[in-house]
């Protein structure tokens, strides 16, 4: 089944009863209440949003990715499960002795992939990719010729029609605060995936930055991107140059998680199809497959 991304916007209170969430308005004092076991990711995007300890346990328990929103609107934390897997011991250590030939080699068809999927989003929406279509069959191991920055530099410019001069930039101007935030769900979704595949979401294959506690949780979700990519294009279809962040267009973000994907030849909702990916990297660190899966379009 697949779980709930659950967005909380306005002054309530949160608290748990009978492995419930309940939901008090501040405003109307209306109470509801959801199973936690059918969350996945919860966010917490207002101010006066008071939410308890025990909630918070509950939470975690059933490995629920919980994000927290700064006064801007922008997901500035996130809360995840320190015990996700009953043989995590294993698969950390099999994580941790990971060689750096089997890193590359997984780098490498990481980002074959996320090219892949570019070419793709480009060709859905009328916008020739065929260098994309090469450059994600030449990439080499660890990506030595750096096809990711080739592709990307081609898949920007040419994303945005009405924005011709757009630059990814997460300090940038708009569209660049719609996929900061769909971005900052998938990276919720992938981390809470890897931590329930037993792997430590901190240890990357690629990325290594000291100050970063989801490296791997970045490397994973690269070729999810543009999926992503895809609901904030049709947001500026509709919406044009008015691209302040809105209740509607949170919404469509939100819908990320529930979007169809293909997986081992399989249609799946994104994020089971993120569970699967996780799955599979947990078993070529352990020696048991070569291949990472990983999604397409449909």
């Amino acid at each position: 089944m697949i779980k709930r991304t659950l967005y909380f916007g306005n002054p309530a209170y949160l608290k748990t009863k009978d492995e419930q969430l309940v939901f008090q308005s501040e405003d109307t004092g209306e109470l509801k209440t959801l199973p936690i076991e059918d969350i996945g990711v919860l966010i917490l995007d207002h101010q006066q949003l008071t939410i308890t300890q025990a909630l918070i346990a509950k939470l975690l328990e059933n490995n629920v990715a919980l994000i927290t929103c700064d006064n801007r609107h922008h997901p500035t934390g996130m809360l995840l499960n320190l015990d996700g897997n009953s043989l995590q011991s294993r698969k950390f250590q099999a994580q941790l002795e990971a060689s750096r030939p089997l890193k590359k080699q997984l780098w490498q068809q990481t980002i074959s992939a996320k090219i892949e999927n570019q070419a793709c989003m480009l060709e859905s929406v009328q916008i020739g990719a065929k260098n994309l279509r090469n450059w994600s069959v030449e990439v080499k191991s660890g990506d030595a010729d750096n096809h990711e920055a080739m592709a990307a530099a081609y898949y920007w410019k040419n994303f945005f029609p009405i924005f011709p001069e757009f630059r990814r930039d997460p300090e940038g101007e708009p569209p660049n605060n719609l996929l900061n935030y769909g971005y900052a769900i998938l990276r919720a979704i992938v981390a809470r995936s890897l931590v329930s595949s037993g792997l430590l979401p901190t240890l990357g294959i690629f990325h290594k930055n000291q100050y970063n506690a989801y490296c791997l949780a970045d490397d994973i979700m690269e070729p999810y991107r543009p999926f992503v990519d895809k609901v904030v294009w049709n947001i500026v279809r509709m919406n044009g140059r008015y691209l302040e962040l809105t209740p509607d267009m949170k919404k469509q973000l939100l819908s990320v998680p529930a979007m169809d994907v293909r997986i081992n030849e399989e249609k799946s909702p994104l994020m089971v199809a993120v569970q699967k990916t996780t799955a599979s990297l947990a078993k070529c660190f352990e020696g048991k497959q070569r291949k990472i899966l990983y999604p397409e379009f449909i």
